[in-house]
């Protein structure tokens, strides 16, 4: 089986699930920076009552979660797959949810939820993120541009979310010499940080796995691999990391 025949193929099987009104190809396959060990995301956009046992039915090896069992934010479900040996993740995306945080992005208004694997959590415009760089393959959705209000709000808070973990560092783990929690910590604030540099450019990012790379802030990488568990190597991690942080823009 191709690659062309197994997207339509899989595809139309989730097309025809009840409730669902599009469907998309998401993740790197999506954006074309995939490899042929790459992962086929797809998504699910419904509204009303979808039943993941409908999902299950189909038949494809893999766990279905329900509803809410990511989190119950705005990534609520999904499932991980094999079908035709190849490793499938659908997303659950609720379309009066995707719409209504469209609405709020238009507006420069968002929230931050944590989620499952991301260091700096997820911001709620995420799903519309993925209406931008996604591929509809069946079905009709908005397809954003990143929104001026949006740009001016959202690198300000991340901003100020990156310094309150900064300066906690400072103040909890670097006396004590926690090397550990001092990388930990280095790590959310440059995830933190890059969110904020890449919406005041307008780009969008739908997780963390390029985050840094597409901010600029691979840096990091040489400062947290010299971390020592000793107060003075760790008060100047943290500032050679302040000063990186900085000058990214």
């Amino acid at each position: 089986m191709t690659d062309e025949m197994f997207l339509d193929h899989v595809a139309d099987q989730l097309a025809a699930l009840p409730a669902v009104h599009a469907v998309t190809l998401g993740g790197s396959r999506a954006q074309g920076t995939h490899t042929p060990d790459s992962d086929w995301d797809f998504a699910v956009y419904y509204r009303g009552g979808f039943d993941p046992a409908d999902l299950r039915a189909v038949g494809w090896d893999g766990e279905v979660s329900e509803i809410g069992d990511w989190g119950g934010g705005v990534f609520n479900g999904g499932a991980w797959l094999t079908v035709y040996g190849r490793p499938v993740d659908v997303h659950y995306r609720d379309l009066d949810v995707v719409e209504h945080e469209l609405a709020e992005a238009q507006q420069g208004r968002f929230r931050w939820e944590p989620l499952m694997f991301h260091l700096a959590g997820v911001p709620s415009y995420l799903v519309v993120a993925e209406l931008a760089v996604n591929q509809v393959l069946r079905g009709t959705l908005p397809h954003p541009t990143y929104p001026e209000a949006l740009r001016a709000a959202a690198p300000p808070e991340w901003r100020g979310r990156a310094a309150l973990t900064l300066q906690y560092a400072k103040g909890a783990y670097v006396p004590r010499g926690q090397a550990t929690e001092v990388a930990g910590a280095l790590a959310t604030v440059a995830m933190q940080t890059a969110h904020a540099v890449l919406a005041a450019r307008g780009e969008w990012a739908t997780n963390e796995k390029r985050l840094l790379q597409q901010a600029g802030l691979r840096g990091i990488d040489a400062i947290v691999a010299g971390l020592r568990p000793e107060p003075e190597a760790l008060t100047r991690a943290i500032a050679e990391a302040e000063k990186l942080f900085q000058a990214v823009a």
